[in-house]
C-alpha cells in the first residue's frame, strides 16, 4: 500500500514507544495489523520491513493508521489514539478532538478517548474553544441518519464484565449526587480522571456483545454527565465535545432513546445558553424523530418540553404553547416504574422548572411565578444547585412584575445556596437577576442587596 511521508519525515517516536510499551517486534506488529485489518474487511500485507518505514517516519494511507493504533491497543489493553502512534496527520489535534461523530466504533472509542487525554492534560484549546450551533445540530443530523453498528464487542484485551459495567454506573450515580450538592467545580476533575484512566481501559478490553452494549451504556452516561459539568464549569465549547461524544457512544450501546436524551437534555439546553433558540427547538425535534416509539411518557415530556423552551426564546408563543400542551399530556401518562434510570430525576418539579424558564422567556411573570414555585415546592432538598436556580427563576418573575422587595428577599435565599456550590450556571442566574435589577437600583432594598452580594463576594 502506497504512503505519504509525515512533515519534514522525522522517526516516528511516538510509534517506537507504543511498540516497545507493547513489547511486539517489527514482524510481530505487522502480522498482529495485517489479522486486525482483516476483521474489518481489509486485505493487509504488512511485513517487518513495513513497520520499520512508518518507525522512519512514513504513513499508510486510507484506514491503516486506525488499524495500526487498534492492532497496538489490544496488544497493551487500552484504547490507542492515531495521535499517540503518530499518525494522526492533523486530523485529531487541536481544535478537532471530540468534534466528530465517528462512523465506525473503533472510531467512536479513538474519539472519546483523544478527548478525554487532551482535557486531562488541560490543552488550551478545549478549554479555550468557543461553540458554534451549527456544530451541534450536525452531529444530530449524522445520528438520524446512521443504522445501527452491527457489532461492538471485542476479543483483545483485559477480560471486561457486568460487574465493571457495574462499577461504571454506580460511579456515574455517586458523581451525580455530588454534583447536585457542591457544584461541578468541585467534581469535574475526578470525573474526567476517572473517564482518562479507568473507562478508556474498559472501552479497550474484550467483552461480549451483550456486555459491550451495556458498557457503551454505561460510557454515554457518564459521558453526558461531563458534558453537563463542563456547562456548570463554563466551559461551553467542551461540553460540546462531551456531548457529541456521548451521543456516539448511545449510538453504540444501540440505545435511541438515550440518544435523543442526550440532543434534548444536553445539546438543546447548550444552544439555550449561548441564545440559539432555533438550533433549541431543531435539537429537540430530532430527538423526537431519532428516537420515535422508543421512549416513555416522562421521557417524551421531556423533549416537547426542550422544545418548548426554543419557541420561547423565539418569542412565539402559540408554537411555545402547543410544544408545552403535548409536555403536559406526556407527562400525565408518566409511569415512573417503566422509565430507565436516566429519566428518573425528570419529574413533575423538573417540568416546571423547564416551564417557568418558557414564561419568562415569553415576559409572562404570572405563569413563571408560579411554575417556579412549583417546582421550588417539589424538588427535595438535595437539589441544592436546581433549589438555587429556581429560587431565581422565581425571583425574576417578581422583578417582572415590580415586586421589588419579594424579588430580593428571594434571590438572598439563593445566594445563601449557592454560597456551598462552585457553579458557574448557578452565576450566571444570579448575573442575569442583577441585571433585572438595573432599572429599580436607585431603591434601598435594592442598594441594600447589592452591598450584600458584594461583601459576599469580598468574603469569598
Amino acid at each position: 500500500m502506497a504512503a505519504r511521508p509525515l512533515v519534514a519525515r522525522q522517526p516516528n517516536e511516538r510509534l517506537q514507544a507504543l511498540i516497545q510499551e507493547a513489547g511486539c517486534s517489527n514482524a510481530g506488529l505487522a502480522r498482529r495489523v495485517n489479522m486486525c485489518g482483516a476483521e474489518h474487511g481489509l486485505d493487509l500485507r504488512y511485513d517487518k520491513t513495513s513497520v520499520a518505514r512508518w518507525l522512519r517516519g512514513q504513513q499508510p494511507r486510507g484506514r491503516a493508521p486506525a488499524i495500526i493504533a487498534e492492532a497496538l491497543g489490544r496488544k497493551i489493553g487500552r484504547a490507542v489514539t492515531l495521535e499517540e502512534i503518530g499518525m494522526a496527520d492533523g486530523k485529531n489535534l487541536a481544535s478537532g478532538v471530540g468534534l466528530q461523530f465517528a462512523p465506525t466504533v473503533v472510531g467512536a472509542v479513538e474519539q472519546a478517548c483523544e478527548l478525554w487525554r487532551s482535557d486531562v492534560g488541560r490543552r488550551d484549546f478545549l478549554s479555550g474553544a468557543s461553540v458554534a450551533a451549527s456544530a451541534l445540530v450536525e452531529p444530530s443530523r449524522d445520528w438520524l441518519i446512521t443504522g445501527p453498528d452491527q457489532q461492538v464487542g471485542r476479543t483483545a484485551g483485559p477480560r471486561v464484565g457486568r460487574a465493571d459495567v457495574a462499577a461504571v454506573r454506580a460511579t456515574t450515580q455517586a458523581l451525580t449526587d455530588l454534583d447536585h450538592r457542591f457544584g461541578s467545580g468541585h467534581i469535574r476533575p475526578i470525573l474526567v480522571h476517572y473517564l482518562n484512566s479507568v473507562v478508556s481501559g474498559l472501552l479497550g478490553g474484550s467483552y461480549t456483545e451483550a456486555t459491550g452494549r451495556q458498557l457503551f451504556s454505561a460510557v454515554a452516561r457518564l459521558t453526558e454527565l461531563a458534558g453537563y459539568m463542563a456547562v456548570d464549569t463554563g466551559q461551553p465549547g467542551l461540553a460540546q465535545r462531551y456531548y457529541i461524544q456521548a451521543l456516539r457512544m448511545a449510538q453504540a450501546a444501540g440505545d435511541r432513546a438515550y440518544g435523543g436524551y442526550v440532543l434534548a437534555a444536553g445539546m438543546s439546553h447548550l444552544a439555550a445558553q449561548l441564545g440559539s433558540p432555533r438550533e433549541i427547538a431543531q435539537l429537540a425535534r430530532a430527538a423526537q424523530e431519532g428516537a420515535r416509539g422508543q421512549v416513555t411518557p416522562t421521557t417524551l415530556a421531556m423533549f416537547f418540553a426542550a422544545e418548548a423552551r426554543g419557541h420561547a426564546q423565539l418569542g412565539d408563543s402559540r408554537a411555545c404553547q402547543l410544544a408545552t400542551a403535548r409536555a403536559l399530556d406526556a407527562m400525565e401518562r408518566s409511569r415512573p416504574d417503566d422509565d430507565p434510570d436516566w429519566i428518573a430525576h425528570f419529574d413533575h418539579a423538573y417540568l416546571a422548572d423547564e416551564l417557568a424558564h418558557c414564561h419568562r422567556d415569553l415576559e409572562q411573570p404570572g405563569p413563571a411565578q408560579r411554575y417556579a414555585q412549583e417546582a421550588l415546592d417539589a424538588h427535595p432538598e438535595k437539589r441544592v444547585r436546581r433549589r438555587a436556580v429556581d429560587l431565581l427563576l422565581l425571583a425574576t418573575a417578581q422583578v417582572q412584575q415590580r415586586e421589588v422587595e419579594e424579588a430580593c428577599s428571594t434571590a438572598e435565599r439563593a445566594v445563601g445556596l449557592l454560597a456551598g456550590l462552585r457553579s458557574n450556571r448557578g452565576a450566571e442566574y444570579l448575573d442575569d437577576f442583577r441585571r433585572r435589577l438595573e432599572p429599580f437600583r436607585e431603591e434601598s432594598v435594592v442598594r441594600d442587596f447589592s452591598a450584600r452580594l458584594v461583601e459576599e463576594e469580598m468574603a469569598a
